[in-house]
């Protein structure tokens, strides 16, 4: 509407309120060819044509002198009002005093009686008028619609400037909601809306009479500039159990992290971008709302942005080792060799050894995993041509396929083409996708996996029983093989509900045909028990730790022997 009235598409609208005719009669005059005007004839006549529905008003000339209610009355019940605030009053009078108070009411300009000059008026309530437009499409994309709170680009302008006149410590504040995502799938954007305006409520009664000011940037992210602080936890457990009362999603979780500016000179983006490491350090941690950014989370975000800025060098320069961990068919006289899992161990030239528990969930995270992957899968499929030339037998290798990989639109392609490079067949090289990616986005999952299978590869799922799943996968999701999470197997022997459950897994996996791997089995008695259970296939350290590819051509070659030995008994 105020672009379109800019541009000259239609009159803006003008209310002019005196009490004296001849002064309305005189103002409309020399402003009617500009403006649509209307005329009130008070204080109450002039807020009820404000009011109604169908009023867009530009501009107020208000006298300030007038019967059942004055000049300032108006301009104080306009500055209450939230709508009405945003229209510019100019006040009309000849009094130098009543013109002060006026403006520090909020009045925007003011013209003196008598009116002598039609020009001078009419320049006036031009330059207003343009003043209050640009203002408000400011005020559009400076505040987030939906909480009122600033918007990024202008959070980051005004720091600088608030900061300037700021003597005292200020800490940096990235609030989020844990699994948001959750919340508007269970209770609709509606709920979710809700929620978000709960939240940036809060944070203004929060920042309330302090020098603060606060931001949503995306989703349930939201930035905060606020005096130093010992302690949030009680504040943030009070705004906490106010959202839960004010909306349907109670137990909602916030998660607060913390980084106190020490400097003058401060780099906010750098400030925000520590304080959201310690917000995503607790994600998922209930017991946890606010945690401060402290030294040990800087030296992990030294070595994340180190081990991501090696990846490539690690790559080229085979820093990466894959090792094999062996599986073994245990249904039968002894244990057989049957295939193995290959398993990545990073050597780096100057850091050591490299625990994949701190590399993989770093990659999954920002999608390197992928190039981590393609380098297992192209070492795995070499390694099994050797053995099949040294050898002459097949030992199947599986190399895992990361969530990330599954959204890959040239999975298959990479899959089949290290395939063709090393003359292998899909069988020799199967593919393990973790449970909770099913949990992720099955339906596509499901239509990937169904590709690849037809394919000719063998599907195993990992971790099975890791917390997401249900037994009712088992006949939903299209699998070859099942890996049973060792954290069963290493309770087995304990925990009564533990064994029956591995019982129960394996006697429905063995309904399904679905043959079970059992990981971490240590101890003769998980391999018994499990024997007896009617489990297929073990891995674990009772048979062997992972190996590298040399020491495990020991394994092969144990095995050739003790099958030749078997053949000569036989006959």
């Amino acid at each position: 509407m105020e672009q379109l009235m800019k541009s000259g598409g239609m009159k803006r609208r003008v209310l002019i309120v005196d009490d004296e005719m001849i002064n309305r009669e005189l103002l409309g005059a020399m402003i009617s060819a500009t403006y649509d005007v209307d005329f009130a004839e008070n204080g109450k006549d002039a807020l009820d044509k404000l009011r109604a529905p169908d009023a867009h008003y530009s501009l107020i000339l208000l006298d300030l002198l007038m019967p059942v209610l004055d000049g300032f009355e108006v301009i104080k019940a306009c500055h209450a009002d939230e709508f009405l605030r945003r229209i510019p009053i100019i006040v009309m009078t000849s009094e130098k005093s009543a013109k002060v108070k006026s403006i520090r009411m909020g009045a925007a300009d003011f013209i003196t009686k008598p009116y002598d000059m039609p020009e001078v008026i009419l320049a006036r309530c031009e330059r207003i008028i343009e003043l209050s437009e640009d203002k408000s499409i400011i005020d559009s994309t400076e505040r987030d619609p939906l909480t009122g709170l600033y918007t990024r680009g202008y959070f980051f302008a005004y720091l600088p400037g608030l900061q300037a006149h700021l003597d005292s410590p200020m800490d940096a504040m990235v609030l989020n909601i844990d699994r948001f995502h959750m919340l508007n799938e269970l209770f609709g954007r509606e709920e979710g809306d809700k929620v978000l305006r709960c939240v940036g409520d809060s944070i203004k009664a929060f920042l309330e009479g302090t020098r603060g000011i606060a931001c949503r940037t995306e989703g349930d992210n939201f930035l905060i500039y606020c005096e130093h602080h010992d302690d949030y936890e009680q504040e943030a457990r009070d705004r906490q159990d106010e959202l839960n009362r004010m909306t349907q999603a109670h137990n909602i979780h916030l998660r607060i992290g913390v980084y106190a500016c020490e400097s003058d000179d401060v780099d906010f983006e750098r400030c925000f971008s520590r304080a959201k490491a310690a917000c995503d350090r607790i994600r998922g941690q209930f017991e946890l709302v606010t945690t401060f950014y402290d030294h040990e989370i800087y030296e992990k975000n030294v070595f994340c942005e180190r081990l991501i800025g090696d990846l490539q060098d690690a790559i080229d320069g085979r820093q990466f080792v894959v090792y094999y961990q062996p599986k073994y068919r245990i249904q039968g006289e002894r244990p057989v060799l049957a295939s193995a899992e290959a398993l990545i161990r990073w050597i780096h030239p100057t850091l050591g050894f490299i625990s994949p528990g701190d590399f993989i969930p770093l990659f999954e995270k920002n999608g390197l995993i992928r190039k981590v992957d393609r380098y297992v899968w192209r070492e795995a499929a070499a390694q099994i041509r050797r053995w099949k030339d040294t050898y002459g037998r097949s030992i199947p290798v599986s190399v895992n396929v990361s969530r990330v990989d599954i959204f890959d639109p040239d999975l298959e392609e990479k899959l089949q083409t290290i395939l063709k490079d090393n003359a292998l067949n899909p069988g020799d090289m199967y593919l393990e996708i973790t449970e909770s990616a099913y949990s992720d986005n099955a339906d596509h999952l499901i239509e990937v996996v169904n590709r690849l299978r037809e394919s000719g590869f063998r599907i195993e799922m990992d971790d099975f029983g890791s917390g997401y799943s249900s037994l009712n996968m088992l006949t939903t999701i299209p699998i070859d093989v099942l890996k049973l999470d060792m954290e069963f197997i290493r309770n087995m022997l304990t925990d009564e509900t533990n064994e029956k459950l591995v019982g129960l897994m394996i006697d429905i996996a063995s309904y399904l045909d679905v043959p079970v791997v059992a990981e971490g089995v240590e101890e003769r008695e998980q391999l018994d028990a499990l024997k007896q259970m009617g489990c297929e296939l073990v891995q674990g350290y009772y048979f062997s730790p992972p190996l590298p590819a040399g020491r495990f051509e020991e394994l092969i070659i144990k095995e050739i022997k003790n099958e030749s030995e078997e053949t000569h008994d036989y006959d």
